[in-house]
């Protein structure tokens, strides 16, 4: 067993993966650093839809996607965007997209995630219980709503789900509106996914769980890492301050990790979808989160109002936000929801960490001990998060872990 009692860990980004994982490792005996220029939570984990969403389990590259692209890149109100400026630099990562929808490599993706999801909830049920922040996590539920789908479709998709084992049920336009009234008769079917949670504040959240591992001693540096130096035996972490030295080194810094593992020899397709939110401050009487099939949005109750959120926008990592993408989304919860006319109090934009085969990359760097990554998560981080914690953990342990790993290692874009 490795002695962790003096065992220094370097973990780069404060996102909830970082931080999850920062937690789960100073709880097993580690001695912990956590960084982030930005600060805790800043990026997607503070803007995110606050939907631990165990039901996702089908990966975004599939070719039924093909069909839908044209209406979605030209509807002005659509769910995706991609900037011409970026067209061209982003042609690799979708032409390996596309690579990824053939039936075979589905499957095996959509199994990769299942694995991952179906520990999701009650890894941060462990997690949370420790520190007896049980009453962060909302189990309630969510709704998938219809509105012009035909039933037979309405159907096979629930048929989908079933066949992946995800508790699901079909509900008619008189149930819908039965558990939640405030919704439109126009929904006129929805699949209620019962094992599914939700936070009504993802970003407090995120600084309950880091000032848990600040009381258990774990260091937190607001600094931006420039440069991790392997060295005889473990790494030296440079920032703009200082440069400490650790045994093991783990990389959690969302969008921004491939420019960090790029000069240690790895390399990954990892790009940035831009998802955005508005938050409309409304007595909306939703009780759980709500997405709609045909608009590709979101709607979950939060402490401060409604958070509606949504779209992918493909404009790299650091072009601003294009607040029209945000204010896209209110005509679609208007219908929606039977309210009052809406208006946004606030508007978002993060980048999500996206891969081309919708699987994050999870493990040990196959040429360097000790240094282990978790990221690409995609719209999937806030989920993750405390399996992904616990998997890492078990590796820093050189236990074996819990879930055959190799779906998720870096090798798959380095053959």
């Amino acid at each position: 067993m490795t002695n962790t009692r003096t065992q220094r860990v370097a973990v780069i980004g404060a996102g909830v993966i970082g931080i999850c994982t920062a937690l789960q490792l100073q709880q097993a005996g580690f001695a912990v650093t956590l960084y982030d220029e930005n600060g805790l939570a800043q990026g997607c984990s503070k803007g995110n839809a606050g939907h631990f969403a165990t039901e996702q389990v089908f990966p975004l590259a599939q070719v039924a996607l093909l069909k839908k692209l044209p209406a979605m890149l030209f509807n002005p109100l659509g769910p995706l965007r991609i900037d011409w400026r970026y067209a061209i630099k982003a042609l690799p990562w979708f032409w390996q997209f596309i690579k990824n929808m053939p039936t075979a490599r589905f499957i095996a993706h959509t199994h990769a995630l299942k694995a991952l999801n179906e520990h999701a909830i009650h890894a941060y049920e462990r997690l949370l219980a420790n520190y007896q922040l049980g009453h962060l996590l909302t189990k309630q539920g969510s709704l998938l709503t219809f509105e012009k789908t035909p039933l037979v479709d309405v159907q096979r998709t629930l048929a989908m789900y079933q066949a992946q084992g995800i508790k699901v049920k079909l509900l008619d336009a008189k149930q819908v509106h039965a558990l939640e009234p405030s919704l439109s008769d126009k929904i006129n079917h929805a699949l209620l996914f019962e094992d599914v949670a939700h936070s009504i504040e993802p970003h407090l959240f995120c600084i309950q769980l880091a000032q848990k591992f600040s009381l258990l001693k774990g260091q937190f540096r607001q600094q931006k890492v420039v440069a991790i130096t392997p060295k005889s035996e473990g790494f030296m972490v440079s920032d703009e301050q200082d440069s400490l030295n650790f045994d093991k080194v783990v990389i959690a810094a969302g969008a921004w990790s491939a420019s960090l593992i790029e000069p240690l020899g790895y390399t990954a397709p990892l790009d940035t979808e831009r998802g955005y939110h508005c938050m409309v401050n409304i007595n909306h009487g939703l009780t759980r989160p709500v997405a709609s099939a045909e608009r590709s949005l979101i709607m979950t109750p939060m402490s401060q109002g409604l958070r509606v959120a949504g779209t992918v926008e493909f404009a790299g990592i650091n072009r601003k936000a294009n607040n029209k993408r945000a204010l896209a989304l209110l005509p679609h919860a208007q219908a929606l929801l039977a309210s009052q006319p809406l208006s946004a109090t606030t508007t978002w934009m993060g980048c999500r960490p996206s891969l081309p085969d919708s699987l994050p990359i999870i493990g040990q760097a196959p040429n360097h001990n000790n240094l282990y990554f978790a990221f690409g998560h995609q719209h999937l981080g806030l989920t993750q998060g405390a399996i992904t914690a616990e998997l890492i953990t078990d590796l820093c342990l050189n236990k074996a872990p819990s879930i055959n790993l190799e779906p998720y290692s870096i090798n798959r874009f380095m053959r």
